[in-house]
């Protein structure tokens, strides 16, 4: 099954099912949370009377400065975050990082956005996966592998246990943490959770590849390649 915004039909994520394969065990690697990026703080509002109309709960809400955001856990756990971002020019720098932290939700400000119960018709055109958050076993694995392999750039390290990197500035397109434990073991072969997550890069000379990491063929014919913690990037040039 494959999901997308309203109007736009564009796939952000895939589904594949399998009734017979084991729930990701805890404190294994794979995914601490995909994030939605909503196009406007009003698109954020809507998904939070959505996702309150529809019965289920949050697991959080929090303000990183550069950004609002919305946490939730699916079914199998499966963490999701919709999020919508300030303008570039009202983020601040920390040195040479950019400034981000976890700071209480306005809730009531969101939600002042919008006439009170709209929720739109779905998820907003234009919405696109902003980030992906990753569990590692190791952040200095992770670095090498995804900063001096792929060559994103690292926006924060002063987050314990985690780093956030990106490119062209962003603030962060993946995160990377061990909160699951340092040295954390990958999850058994067809568990569920992440199957793989995929870059999109303007041509195939735009990535790297970490040393010692020889890509292999998906069921597609891209690339792929597995991170030193087990989690699979598909490559595509597009």
């Amino acid at each position: 099954m494959e999901l997308g915004a309203a109007e736009d039909g564009t796939p952000l994520v895939t589904l594949i099912g399998d009734p017979d394969a084991p729930l990701r065990p805890p404190r294994t690697t794979g995914l601490f949370h995909l994030a939605l990026l909503v196009p406007s703080r009003a698109d954020l509002a809507r998904s939070l009377n959505r996702v309150v109309g529809s019965g289920h709960r949050f697991s959080g809400a929090s303000d990183h400065l550069v950004s609002e955001a919305l946490y939730l856990d699916d079914p199998e756990g499966n963490g999701i975050e919709i999020y919508r971002d300030r303008p570039r020019e009202e983020w601040a720098l920390a040195g040479e990082e950019i400034e981000m932290a976890t700071l209480p939700l306005d809730v009531e400000g969101v939600l002042a956005s919008v006439e009170d119960g709209d929720a739109g018709d779905g998820m907003a055109s234009g919405t696109r996966i902003g980030h992906v958050h990753l569990q590692v076993g190791s952040i200095l694995e992770a670095e090498v592998f995804y900063v001096d392999g792929i060559g994103f750039d690292v926006t924060v390290r002063r987050y314990p246990g985690a780093l956030f990197i990106s490119a062209g500035g962003y603030h962060h397109h993946v995160g990377l943490n061990t909160w699951a434990g340092r040295d954390a073991p990958p999850p058994p072969a067809g568990a569920r959770g992440l199957r793989s997550w995929t870059l999109i890069v303007p041509d195939e000379t735009a990535f790297g590849a970490p040393v010692g990491a020889e890509p292999e063929p998906d069921d597609e014919g891209r690339p792929v390649l597995t991170d030193p913690s087990g989690n699979r990037v598909v490559l595509v040039a597009g």
